[in-house]
């Protein structure tokens, strides 16, 4: 089903539809080891924005995943400004488009995933890795403290004792132990990647669009309210879930579940 692809970011971002309500972002800056530029990320958070698939596939175009923020550029006499200038607007802005997304992501991890290059896979709510990459997190190889927003974010996914041991030991670590540490979900081939990629994201996209989207919000709001939960707070998850019960796509549900045929989705 993939058409040709369309091009982001000066051919630096890829987008096309590689399954039914799937829409594929490929980070296409293999010259820099997939390194987040600005306009790379501009385009990332822009075109977040702008789609209304029904689950979103985020990979590389080459051999690295992304080596992440391309900072390798930047000269003695302006380092400090344009360092901080790189990590606070435009990837705060791609991060938060792509954590805001309201169906679900997944990201291919197809090579080595490091700095804001992992970051940008744990903000996806899956994540799958061809085997024999490497993710690591360099702050501390860097001198560099990073985002108290990222640093949640990678507690919220693997934990308290995973997330010290990448940003405080600072080593890259292989597929094998990013599994064990929760970073990954699923571990395939190289060669069968994106395949397996591809099959997953059509699945989700072939899930009750409110159901994905309504639990992917339910989650959202668990992860950054306190508990117990406001009487507001609740009262307002409750009022999310039993809107459902009213929806004709659960009845559709319901109706193929007891015909054994796929249900037939309406998003209302």
């Amino acid at each position: 089903m993939t058409e040709a692809a369309q091009e982001l970011a000066s051919g630096k971002l890829l987008l096309d539809q590689p399954a039914a309500g799937v829409a594929r972002l490929r980070i296409s800056n293999p010259a820099k080891r997939g390194a987040l530029d600005h306009e790379i990320l501009d385009a990332l958070a822009g075109s977040l924005g702008d789609l209304d698939a029904h689950c979103v596939l985020l990979t590389g175009d080459g051999p690295v995943f992304s080596a992440g923020y391309d900072i390798g550029n930047l000269d003695e006499a302006s380092f400090a400004q344009r360092a901080e200038k790189l990590v606070a607007h435009p990837f705060h802005a791609a991060i938060e488009a792509l954590d805001a997304y309201p169906y679900p992501t997944v990201a291919a991890v197809n090579g080595h995933a490091i700095g804001g290059g992992l970051e940008l896979a744990v903000t996806c709510d899956l994540r799958i890795a061809a085997r024999g990459v490497r993710m690591g997190m360099p702050p501390a190889k860097l001198g560099l403290v990073y985002g108290h927003t990222g640093l949640k974010r990678f507690v919220d996914v693997c934990g308290l004792a995973a997330t010290n041991e990448l940003f405080l030991l600072g080593r890259n670590v292989d597929t094998d132990r990013a599994e064990r540490m929760g970073l990954v979900n699923w571990i395939a081939e190289k060669d069968d990647l994106e395949a397996r990629s591809i099959e997953i994201a059509a699945e989700l996209a072939a899930n009750a669009p409110l159901s994905t989207s309504g639990n992917k919000r339910m989650l959202r709001e668990l992860r950054s309210a306190p508990w117990p939960p406001t009487e507001d707070k609740e009262r307002e998850l409750v009022q999310l879930r039993e809107a459902c019960f009213e929806t004709e796509d659960f009845r559709e549900g319901v109706r193929a579940f007891a015909e054994k045929r796929p249900p037939r989705w309406k998003g209302r």
